[in-house]
């Protein structure tokens, strides 16, 4: 468990009483707040004191008319109290100079800064000044007197996070680096070193984790970094913890649509970056979704995938004008120019008629454990139905504009469980999507694919495989409940799924059990396509896919 240290912040009008123990004084405080200090001296901390008394009572004497630039302490949170909303939801109120940590949810912790933000990365700090504590006049008084420097190392408040959204797995976010956000007081004429500053919030997450692997790239940064920045319509900076250079490459094209500047390395650029907010932290609501309900402007996994769209398009169009080119060139035929959609390349004058359609099939095939021992079988399949198949065998070098490609043109994408099946958010909404669900993963599947599969619109079926499909029926006998029971394994723990089900099986098709599936979706998908061409048409089947 990852443990958070808080400040405890007085309410106003208390009075405590402080005891030094080196020095053998004690100190009465009028105000709202109790300062620790390492060296303080005596007599300007008496002064002090009893000038912040007297601060307090004066205003009530003489009226705030004059005094009201002196009187400030508390004020903020007086009309917060005032304004306070029990159904708001936590850190939505908040006023300059604090910092507000919503500890509330179980898969991540979020803090918001706002005020005067400065990163200062040897010491993997976020500081925040604020100048509410104290009058401008004891801030002038104590600058003149020389301690401003010692009361700009107070601390009002401290908070620990390692913002990465896997909260409850303790072992991953003892991996992931640790932030202490600071806030410390402001003293007029103390200096506070920015080396860049920056006229809009920033966004503070890390990179560590699980990445490397493409459902929790999506799942836990990607879909989170959306929800979190998307309403600040790209005018935000990405402040990055174990920052890699591939992931900037990897996913560049949905970066810049979300933001108009350059994500900084926090660890690596040692500079002092100032910002007028932060949000330290990513939001996320469930596997691979957005929930638009809690969303500003009702936002939902469909525009995250229109967001997809545009980030992939001009890419993908780039890509068709080079293989335009390519076979104008073996043509001996000029290039054409301008933009392109992906049937541009295959369309003439002849071919202009409305004309029956194939609908395409990707096949996404893994190597390792849960492959489809008998691809070759499904592929042959699948061509006689009527399908135009492509098997897509993505790594982590793959470009996702290639892959995004390949999907957004399909009409049904198969796939056995596992994270490569995170690539449905590149299909089209109305597609289908086939998952093959090797033995013990069926609640795995159902959870992070398939109900995430229909939120975003898609026609998707889970074919959970018999026992005599699995490789484990020759490895068992007959009666292990590895076969007979598999939830009964799988509740021992995540060890015995990993090493049992995940690891150590593999997938041979019932062709014709899964035949069925393949003709409801070229059923579906054939009409789908086809529906302009006003041409009588046969089906294999009744179309069955919900």
């Amino acid at each position: 468990m990852v443990h958070h240290q808080r400040f405890h912040q007085w309410r106003k009008g208390e009075a405590h009483i402080f005891d030094d123990e080196e020095h053998g004084f004690v100190v009465l405080d009028c105000a709202s707040s109790g300062y620790k200090r390492k060296k303080p001296k005596l007599f300007y901390l008496l002064l002090i004191s009893l000038l912040s008394c007297s601060f307090v009572l004066v205003p009530e004497l003489f009226g705030s008319g004059r005094l009201s630039l002196l009187y400030s302490f508390g004020m903020d949170s007086e009309g917060a109290l005032e304004n306070y909303d029990a159904n708001a939801p936590p850190c939505s109120s908040m006023s300059n100079g604090t910092i507000c940590c919503d500890r509330s949810g179980f898969r991540t912790d979020v803090c918001i800064m706002k005020g005067d933000v400065r990163t200062h990365s040897p010491s993997s700090s976020v500081f925040l000044y604020s100048s509410k504590q104290t009058s401008r006049f004891i801030d002038l008084f104590s600058s003149f007197l020389g301690v401003a420097e010692d009361l700009d190392d107070e601390e009002l408040q401290h908070e620990k996070i390692r913002p990465y959204t896997r909260k409850w797995e303790s072992t991953t976010m003892g991996t992931i680096d640790e932030l202490d956000l600071v806030v410390k007081k402001d003293i007029v004429g103390a200096r506070h070193q920015c080396d860049v500053w920056h006229n809009v919030p920033a966004v503070f997450f890390s990179t560590g984790g699980y990445t490397g692997n493409i459902y929790h790239e999506f799942n836990d940064g990607i879909l989170p970094l959306y929800i979190t920045s998307q309403h600040f319509k790209k005018e935000v900076v990405f402040v990055i913890l174990e920052y890699h250079s591939w992931w900037i490459t990897k996913y560049g094209d949905i970066l810049s649509h979300l933001t108009n500047h350059p994500p900084i390395d926090f660890s690596g650029d040692k500079r002092s970056h100032c910002f007028p907010e932060a949000i330290v932290g990513l939001k996320i609501h469930n596997e691979l979704t957005v929930d638009p309900l809690l969303m500003k402007g009702k936002k939902s996994i469909l525009d995250f995938r229109h967001l997809l769209d545009r980030a992939y398009w001009p890419r993908i169009n780039g890509l068709i004008q080079d293989e335009e080119r390519e076979m104008q060139l073996k043509l001996n035929h000029p290039p054409s120019s301008g933009p392109v959609r992906e049937q541009s390349m295959k369309t003439t004058k002849q071919d202009q008629k409305p004309r029956l359609k194939k609908p395409k099939l990707v096949i996404l095939s893994r190597s390792g454990s849960r492959a489809l021992l008998n691809e070759d079988r499904l592929i042959k399949m699948a061509e006689d139905v009527g399908f135009k198949v492509e098997v897509l065998r993505p790594d982590r070098t793959t470009e996702l504009a290639r892959i995004y490609r390949m999907l957004n043109s399909s009409e049904v994408m198969i796939g056995v469980h596992g994270a490569a099946m995170t690539h449905f958010l590149f299909l089209k909404p109305g597609s289908v999507f086939i998952q093959v669900v090797p033995l013990g993963t069926d609640w795995a599947a159902e959870t992070y694919y398939g109900e995430p599969a229909r939120k975003l619109g898609l026609k998707y079926t889970g074919y959970e495989i018999l026992p005599r499909e699995s490789s484990l029926y020759s490895e068992y006998d007959k009666a292990d409940p590895v076969l007979t029971d598999p939830k009964s394994v799988t509740d021992k723990g995540w060890e015995y799924t990993k090493k049992i089900y995940l690891d150590s099986q593999n997938v041979s098709l019932d062709m014709r059990r899964f035949g069925k599936r393949l003709l409801e979706a070229y059923d579906y998908s054939f009409t789908k396509i086809n529906w302009h061409a006003n041409l009588p048409l046969k089906f294999h089947s009744a179309v069955s896919l919900d």
